[in-house]
């Protein structure tokens, strides 16, 4: 029960690697609110976190949303110990592909977003707080035709260095973990058939130095030991979790 007492918040909560965190959150003790904008899976999401969860909708790219958020949690568990901003939009986005609508969705979903959580939810973060901050392997690698996305996970990776020097006062700490190819929901956004989209899972782990791609659970464990107490030495990093992807 490493997260025993403890409070956390998980936005983009409702699916994929924000759902599979929740679950091991709340198993190892944590009172859990996750956020999502599709309303229309909250009540199975509800059924598979149990009554020790709130399911919220909003969307992080409006601070009015996000404040609103804050509150309930606030009502509901009076201040948090870990908050985990892991709502994200990624895309492959080769350079004369990048339309306006599509560069405002990547940079506000990962950035505006991360920001504008932080800013609902400062006020209520306890001392000692973790928050940690979504990011991804190809922010580190140049590869994978995913240059907006990854434009957008390196100003994630820069948020979490300044402000963990920003609130060294209060010992809140940032840090984030950079995910690898992950079999996740997302994936079934791009557009692409079922038979596509397989095609693309088995050539990808294929690059992936362990052989497969991740799950949500991988995530969740790495989100885990940055929310507990056995972390607490650990201050402004990036934990990869990506098979090796971007470091072999």
């Amino acid at each position: 029960m490493r997260l025993k007492n403890k409070s956390a918040l998980i936005t983009g909560g409702t699916s994929g690697i924000g759902l599979a965190t929740a679950k091991l959150f709340i198993a190892e003790g944590a009172r859990v609110a996750v956020t999502g904008r599709d309303d229309a899976v909250f009540e199975q999401v509800k059924a598979e976190l149990g009554e020790n969860a709130l399911v919220l909708k909003g969307d992080v790219r409006s601070i009015e949303d996000m404040r609103r958020i804050a509150a309930e949690v606030k009502e509901k568990f009076g201040g948090l110990d870990v908050v985990f901003a892991n709502a994200g939009r990624a895309f492959p986005s080769a350079i004369n592909d990048i339309e306006e609508e599509l560069y405002n969705e990547i940079m506000d979903i990962n950035v505006k977003g991360v920001v504008f959580t932080l800013q609902a939810v400062l006020p209520d973060l306890r001392e000692g707080a973790s928050f940690i901050l979504n990011t991804s392997f190809v922010a580190q690698t140049g590869k994978h035709n995913i240059s907006l996305t990854a434009a957008a996970k390196a100003a994630v990776r820069s948020l979490a260095r300044s402000w963990s020097f920003e609130f060294l006062d209060r010992k809140i700490r940032f840090n984030a973990i950079a995910p690898g190819g992950i079999n996740t929901p997302l994936l079934g956004k791009w557009g692409m058939s079922d038979h596509d989209l397989q095609h693309f899972k088995n050539e990808f782990a294929k690059f992936v130095p362990v052989g497969h791609m991740g799950e949500p659970q991988d995530i969740a464990y790495a989100a885990l030991y940055l929310a507990s107490d056995e972390s607490s030495y650990v201050v402004g990093t990036e934990l990869v979790v990506d098979g090796g992807a971007s470091q072999l």
